[in-house]
Order: C-alpha cells, then structure tokens, then sequence
C-alpha cells in the first residue's frame, strides 16, 4: 500500500425503509480536518483522471455504482515511491480511502450505471489559485493504462 494511504470498509445500516451508510466520521482514525463535501458521477467506463494536490487530503468513496480508483505515488522521498494501488470500491465493495497530498489519482467507472463518488476533502477548493495539478489519464508520465475508450471524453 502506497505509504500514507488509509482504506476503511465502510458498513451498511439497513433496515425495512432503507439504508445509511456513515462515509467519514470524526472520531475514525482517517479523519484529519473539514473542508468540504462534494459528489460527482461519471457515466459508465469515463475515467476521470489524472489529479493532484499538494495540500489537500481527499476521502473518497463511490455511493452508487463502482469504480477503479487508481493511486500513483511519485513522491521522490518516499518510500513507496512509483508505487500504483487500485481499488475496487462502490456498493458492493463499500470501501472509504484516504490520499494523502502529492499522490496522483483518478478512476474509472465499471459497470453499466452512472457511478457517483462522493469526496469529503480536508481544504476548500479555492477558485482562484486550485490546489490541483492534472495530467491526461493517457500521460507517459504515469505508468498506467486504463485501456480508454475512444469515444468516450476523458479527464
């Protein structure tokens, strides 16, 4: 596991009217601060890759669907160094992982539904001067290859 990477297999509460699922408390030990909360989807086989930030801690889980969550670390001091996780999380994997800053990731949806992804980033995302660097999900720089569909947009 790429170093300061975190994972936490998330439980479901159901009950006869439905379900709750807790994605991020503040008494687990994942937890570092509070910036924000956001989802997004990505319509099947879309990856969204790749994103960077050199502060920012993201806590990410997939709340509908699943996806391939993809880390990469090309931190030079670490000891993980050009190390690649994957993760495999959605509903039937409910799975919260932490990334810390400096690692490069992204996903891709598999399956044939719309994944919505859930983030719950320790800054506020600042419009004016991002925390974010990204590469395309087909870069050199990254040795990964998320065998893209053609005609689809990516990014």
């Amino acid at each position: 596991m790429i170093e300061e990477v975190l994972t936490r297999q998330l439980r479901l509460i159901a009950d006869e009217r439905g379900w709750l699922m807790e994605v991020l408390r503040s008494d687990w030990e994942l937890f570092n601060e509070f910036g924000q909360a956001y989802v997004t989807a990505a319509y099947p086989q879309v990856v969204k890759a790749w994103h960077m930030h050199k502060k920012q801690t993201d806590n990410i889980a997939c709340i509908k669907g699943m996806i391939k969550l993809v880390l990469y670390d090309s931190r030079k001091n670490s000891t993980t160094d050009g190390e690649i996780n994957e993760f495999i999380i959605g509903e039937k994997n409910p799975t919260l992982v932490k990334i810390p800053p400096k690692i490069w990731h992204g996903f891709k949806t598999i399956g044939k539904e719309t994944a919505i992804v859930m983030n719950v980033p320790t800054n506020l995302y600042d419009y004016e001067t991002p925390d974010e660097s990204r590469l395309p999900p087909d870069t050199k720089k990254i040795p990964y290859d998320w065998k893209l569909s053609p005609w689809l947009k990516h990014g």
